[in-house]
């Protein structure tokens, strides 16, 4: 592929500025390749196709008028749980759903600065699971080898990234859901400050662990698509301050103290890190204090937090799923955690939001009395999982392979604070593994910062995976 195809949002922005290409061209091309890729990598559940040409037909008019905007003629991808107008917001279900009648408050952001939405992108069912993978759409494929997941839920958007078929995409990150496919194909993924980015039609997406945020092959382009995404809706129940991703993404975060993280929370197993994932991060902590930031193994003081997440992800889940037309089509293990959510619900759900405040504390003491500034962790304690790994598995066999393989990014998500995972290496097999930068409420741009740090050391964003092997005709909805 060319560097076009690779180069991100900021070099589509110059092109298309500079004259040297037209936003005709540039979505054109995405949608091409998102058709020709659908047998060997399958991202999208939806294309726009000629909408989306004609859009960038438009914007090619108002360039040549002068108008400049932020994404003005760039192709974007968003997932498949997020409202585009006239397209049904399926979020990997099977079935059928009327089209949205209007845009998301994330979509409408990025349409008023100038972006073209290309498609949605392919997520599991509503989210669950850190696999790309279901009955509705097949299985979406990880670039770097299309026999492994690019994990979920955001996998689809991941693997639009991670292929070159758009230089940036929008997911959402409910339980790593943004951070765990970034980890896993080799991207840059912000989870924001809950709030940050509006979930509108939402106020408070599933019962306040689910927010937006963007996947990109370098920092400085998802920070400038977290700042053109990021903003309040009139509905919204969260309302943090503004921040200038992209300012920090330019700003040296000065010497830190970062606490590394080996153990994770308590789960259903006992994780421990993959060699090779051990060794990555271990690689990156190095780093770090080669850049002159202080690095020491710690921990912060989890407790059970699990007995906050569990009751607020499946109220959440039964919330969402009841508003599709035919149960009956979801997924046993879906239809089993709508049942517990409607039991743990109300009350008991009260309760586990109630424990926020104190959880800060305690897990926030690692920032305030410790004297730490960011805490470093591995994004996943394992490489990505085969194709079907998880196929035919129970409930309960498959929330036990999925606390093994991915322990460490849900603690934040109860939290509702930032965490950026950035590349931290491929494995002997090709696999990529990633790192967490975790913050404290609004640390968004400490983060940032960091991240780009390490990105101009390690340079992860000039490795490529490998040209795809078709596998065979799989139909896109358009």
């Amino acid at each position: 592929m060319s560097t076009v195809e690779f180069g991100g949002l900021a070099e589509h922005t110059r092109l298309l500025t500079e004259g040297l290409a037209t936003s005709e061209a540039l979505v054109t091309g995405a949608v091409e390749r998102i058709e020709a890729s659908q047998s060997s990598i399958n991202a999208f559940r939806w294309v726009r196709g000629e909408a989306a040409i004609e859009e960038a037909r438009d914007a090619d008019r108002r360039l040549a008028a002068g108008e400049r905007l932020p994404l003005l003629g760039v192709p974007i991808a968003v997932k498949d749980d997020t409202d585009v107008a006239g397209l049904p917001t399926l979020f990997g279900c099977r079935g059928e759903m009327p089209p949205a009648v209007a845009d998301g408050e994330a979509v409408r952001r990025l349409r008023a600065a100038g972006a073209v939405i290309v498609g949605k992108t392919n997520s599991c069912e509503l989210g669950q699971w850190p696999f790309t993978e279901g009955p509705a759409f097949g299985a979406t494929r990880n670039p770097w080898s299309t026999d492994h997941t690019p994990g979920g839920s955001s996998g689809g958007s991941a693997a639009a990234v991670a292929a070159g078929l758009v230089p940036a995409a929008l997911g959402s990150d409910g339980a790593g859901s943004i951070r765990i496919p970034a980890a896993w194909t080799h991207l840059v993924g912000i989870k924001p400050q809950r709030g940050r980015v509006s979930v509108h039609p939402y106020a408070d997406a599933f019962q306040g662990l689910t927010v937006n945020g963007p996947l990109a092959r370098t920092v400085g382009d998802a920070a400038l698509l977290l700042d053109v995404v990021q903003g309040l809706h009139a509905q919204d129940l969260h309302r943090p301050k503004p921040i200038d991703a992209s300012a920090a993404a330019r700003r040296d975060p000065g010497r830190l103290r970062i606490a590394l993280a080996w153990r994770p929370p308590l789960t259903l197993t006992r994780s421990t890190p993959h060699p090779e994932v051990r060794r990555a991060v271990t690689a990156l902590a190095e780093a770090l204090a080669r850049l002159g930031h202080q690095v020491e193994e710690a921990r912060p003081r989890y407790g059970l937090i699990g007995l906050a997440f569990v009751p607020r992800a499946t109220a959440g889940i039964a919330q969402v799923a009841a508003l599709h037309p035919d149960p009956a089509l979801l997924d046993p293990r879906t239809r089993g955690a709508m049942r517990h959510g409607r039991q743990l619900g109300g009350r008991i759900v009260r309760a586990a939001r109630a424990r926020e405040a104190r959880q800060h504390r305690r897990i926030g003491a690692i920032f305030d009395t410790a004297g730490f500034d960011v805490v470093l962790t591995p994004t996943t304690a394992a490489p990505p999982t085969r194709i079907g790994a998880f196929d035919g598995l129970s409930a309960w066999r498959t929330d036990t392979a999925m606390a093994a393989a991915c322990p460490y990014a849900w603690p934040w998500n109860v939290l509702g604070w930032p965490g950026v995972n950035v590349p931290a290496g491929i494995t002997a097999d090709g696999l990529p593994v990633g790192a967490q930068l975790l913050g404290p409420q609004g640390a968004e741009e400490r983060l940032i910062s960091l991240a780009a740090q390490l990105e101009a050391d390690q340079r992860w964003h000039d490795r490529r995976p490998p040209a795809p092997v078709s596998r065979g005709s799989v139909p896109v909805e358009q």
